[in-house]
């Protein structure tokens, strides 16, 4: 199972030429926006509208294989699915990163003291990268 193709049948999708090219874009660059994704896939694909690309994300998020990745004060970018993670954002060049860290903690934690059943855990931290930081 190399292709996007088999990835996207695995996660019971339909292989159509866009999501395995948004699959594709994904992977290369990682945290791209919708207008992003358009961008690049109107290259491709000259007559694709931005309804597509808003449908296929959609569709593609509710079988789990890319999720949204909420960025506060800012638009929403999207990733492949993967393990658990958080997420970095430069405060001057945008740039989103991955950071793995033990949320498994932090949600036990935050639960006994709100008593409150955490599901999920989605932690973004806002900064100065090291490049900006020059």
């Amino acid at each position: 199972m190399n292709t996007y193709t088999d990835l996207l049948r695995l996660h019971n999708l339909k292989a159509t030429p866009q999501r395995v090219e948004i699959t594709y874009a994904l992977d290369t660059y990682g945290h791209l926006s919708i207008e992003n994704l358009y961008e690049m896939l109107r290259n491709k694909f000259s007559s694709i509208s931005l309804a597509t690309i808003y449908k296929n994300i959609n569709i593609m998020i509710e079988n789990a294989f890319i999720q949204e990745v909420k960025i506060p004060h800012a638009k929403s970018v999207y990733e492949l699915t993967k393990a658990t993670h958080s997420h970095l954002v430069c405060e001057e060049c945008k740039k989103v990163e991955d950071i793995t860290l033990d949320l498994q903690n932090l949600s036990v934690t935050a639960s006994q003291y709100s008593h409150f059943q955490i599901n999920s855990a989605n932690l973004v931290f806002s900064g100065i990268c090291q490049e900006c930081q020059k």
